[in-house]
């Protein structure tokens, strides 16, 4: 069963890779096409210690294949998105969180493409 054709606006859902996973909020979801249109809200890399929060709240939105996302469950997130939010929004991202997000979407995709 395809999760994805559940995913509802305003849901977070999760994108991992490795380490990292980028949560965000769900736009739209194109049925026809297989794509979720989402609202990136943070990247998080896990370290040994403590996760490693980059808020991304002003990050270009993405259009992705929806078969890659997953529900976040809340007790995965409320840290996470608390720790952000108690921060004020930046007007723009700065550059090394778009270098950060760009790099994972690049990695994401390759494997991706790898798999196909």
């Amino acid at each position: 069963m395809n999760m994805a054709l559940n995913f509802q606006p305003g849901q977070i859902v999760s994108l991992g890779y490795n380490d990292r996973n980028l949560y965000a909020e769900v736009i739209q979801v194109v049925v026809s096409r297989h794509l979720c249109w989402v609202r990136p809200l943070l990247l998080v890399t896990y370290t040994q210690e403590l996760p490693l929060v980059t808020d991304l709240r002003n990050a270009s939105d993405l259009l992705w294949p929806d078969k890659l996302f997953r529900p976040a469950l809340d007790t995965e997130v409320i840290t996470l998105l608390s720790q952000v939010l108690a921060k004020e929004s930046k007007a723009e991202t700065d550059s090394t969180a778009k270098q950060q997000f760009n790099q994972f979407i690049h990695q994401l995709w390759q494997a991706y493409q790898d798999e196909g």
